[in-house]
Parts: C-alpha cells; structure tokens; sequence
C-alpha cells in the first residue's frame, strides 16, 4: 500500500525553524516528483516546494525562496522541508504529495493529475 506520513509541525516563533518530514512507504521515489503544499482555512492547497525523486531539480513558491529547503534522502524514503525564518503567513497546514506526473498544476493543489498520492497534514503554527 502506497502511503506517505508527513510529520514534523508544531508550535514556533516568528523567526524560528523547523523540519518536516515525509516519508514513503510502498513504493520509492525513482521517477516521482515530490512536494510540500500547505493549506489555511478557506483558501486552496498551494505549492511551496517539490523535489524530483533523485534530488536534481527543486522549485520553490516565491513565498519561501531563501527560507526553505526541500531535500531527499532516497535511502530513507524521506523527503524533508527545512523551514527557517517563519513567518505568521507561513502557519498553514502542511501536506506532503508524490506525482508521476510532476504535478502538472504547479502550484495548485487543488487539481489532481489522477497519477499522485497524498499524505495526511501536518501543521505549523506562528506565533508572532
């Protein structure tokens, strides 16, 4: 069973950092595009970050560019999203997803390309 467990929010300061996690099980990242796209109430998924399985390409939303850090551990079947700098704009929940596909609606996560798989979320929250 394909699964992806996304982990790693919680509670910081504006300012601060943290590390979240996505890991993969049934299957590997070899082929995938993989991503980070977070959620506020009332408002669509967006992408923040992908990574392609072999760690080669990366986008970032404009949003985060310079204070986040997508990688890929491909021996651990985990990608990580290193978060510094926070922002209260940055709370969100966030979701971690693998597409076939590259996700072809970049960056909107609302759209499902039919071949992508998506975890449960994980949220962060900032204070001010």
């Amino acid at each position: 069973e394909v699964q992806l467990q996304a982990s790693g929010g919680g509670l910081v300061n504006t300012g601060g950092s943290l590390r979240l996690s996505c890991v993969a099980s049934g299957f590997t990242f070899d082929g995938w595009v993989i991503g980070w796209f977070r959620q506020t109430p009332g408002k669509e998924r967006v992408g923040v970050s992908c990574i392609t399985g072999n760690g080669e390409i990366t986008t970032y939303a404009d949003s985060v560019k310079g204070r986040f850090t997508i990688s890929v551990d491909n021996a651990k079947n985990t990608v990580y999203l290193d978060m510094n700098d926070l922002k209260p704009e940055d709370a969100a929940v966030y979701y971690c997803a693998a597409d076939l596909l590259g996700f072809p609606f970049w960056p909107d996560g609302a759209k499902s390309s039919g071949e992508d798989y998506w975890g449960k979320g994980t949220q962060v929250t900032v204070s001010s």
